[in-house]
């Protein structure tokens, strides 16, 4: 390996002196050039030990872009910043196509799906609710025999009013197979 015109060798070559400074950071590293720690915008955010982080990185944005966008960012949000660079990246390489949103999408039908369930849910508990109910109006009518049978309905119908919030009862039938998976 040659280094300022001299052919150099082991520590010498990896830019290690009796000194041992430290690793270039990963961003550094992938671009082949020299990372001074206190200067590089990309140290920080970018450790040595985790090169597939800015790989991704800068295989969907660009070391240039990446760069522009942290120094436009205030240097207490640049972390931030860089883990919501990291999330779009590795969404981009799972999905080309949509990326991020692919994956919103997907939770929004989780969502859905989810909120099916519980309207059915919520049916099925007023369904028994008013089972109950009229179960034991009928009981409490057979047991009293002397008062009126209406009265007795009408105090068991008060105790189970509906909640004001469900808005529509879902047949179970009509469901069909529910998934998880998008």
């Amino acid at each position: 390996m040659k280094f300022n015109g001299k052919k150099q060798g082991g520590a010498a070559a990896a830019g290690l002196s009796s000194g041992a400074q430290a690793s270039p950071c990963a961003a550094c590293k992938l671009l082949r050039r020299k990372c001074a720690a206190g200067d590089c915008v990309f140290a920080p955010h970018f450790p040595p030990d985790d090169p597939s982080k800015f790989a991704n990185v800068h295989k969907v944005f660009g070391a240039s872009n990446v760069n522009k966008m942290l120094q436009e960012v205030p240097e207490q949000q640049r972390g931030d910043a860089v883990s919501s660079m990291v999330y779009e990246a590795n969404a981009r390489v799972r999905d080309p196509v949509y990326g991020c949103v692919g994956a919103i999408s997907c939770l929004q039908q989780q969502i859905d799906t989810l909120q099916t369930q519980l309207a059915v849910a919520q049916a099925q508990v007023l369904h028994l609710r008013v089972h109950i109910a009229a179960t034991a109006g009928q009981a409490l009518c057979a047991s009293s025999c002397g008062s009126p049978m209406t009265s007795k309905i009408t105090m068991s119908q008060q105790m189970i009013k509906p909640s004001s919030n469900m808005s529509m009862i879902v047949e179970q039938g009509s469901l069909g197979d529910m998934t998880w998976s998008c």
